[in-house]
Formats: C-alpha cells, structure tokens, sequence
C-alpha cells in the first residue's frame, strides 16, 4: 500500500515528516519491484477477508493484494503475528 506509505511518511503531526520529494523518491525506487493495483477484484476479496477475519478494511485490501500477489508470507508489525489468514501468515520482523 504505497499510498498509505506516503500518507503516514509525510503525516504533518509526525515528529519527523518526510518532504514529499523524499516519500515520493521513495514509492518511484519500490516501484521497480512488482506492485498490487487497487482492483475490483483486490476490493471484494478485502471486503470478504474483513466479513470473515475481522480485520480493518486497509488491513484485509493488504491480506487480499498479498493473496493477488502470490505471497505466501506477510511481514507486518500491524497486525497478529503469527495468525494465518486465507493461507498468507503474518509475521511481525521486530519480534
């Protein structure tokens, strides 16, 4: 979710906000790596992950482009480390 990146990187209340020519730099340097679109399809699946796991809608649209994607794993601190959702587990990389 490169927009989510940008929007929480560049956040004004942030103690230290990134400028938008770094974020920006950023999301243009990652993007040569293969990137999930938003589509109708990565919708439904969020809304469906959210129906049946619970999760925040940004939070299942991550779990539904992680599926799109192929992936296997999910590396994030935001949500339950260790749970395995629609086959993807999660894994927090600080623990």
């Amino acid at each position: 979710m490169l927009q989510e990146f940008y929007v929480q990187a560049t956040r004004a209340i942030r103690s230290d906000p990134l400028p938008h020519q770094i974020a920006a730099g950023l999301i243009a340097t990652w993007t040569r790596f293969r990137v999930q679109e938003i589509t109708l399809s990565i919708l439904i699946g969020a809304l469906e992950i959210k129906a049946a796991h619970g999760f925040s809608y940004w939070d299942s649209a991550i779990i539904a482009a992680t599926r799109a994607l192929g992936c296997r794993t999910l590396y994030t601190e935001d949500m339950a480390h260790g749970r395995e959702v629609e086959g993807i587990a999660i894994i927090d990389p600080f623990r």
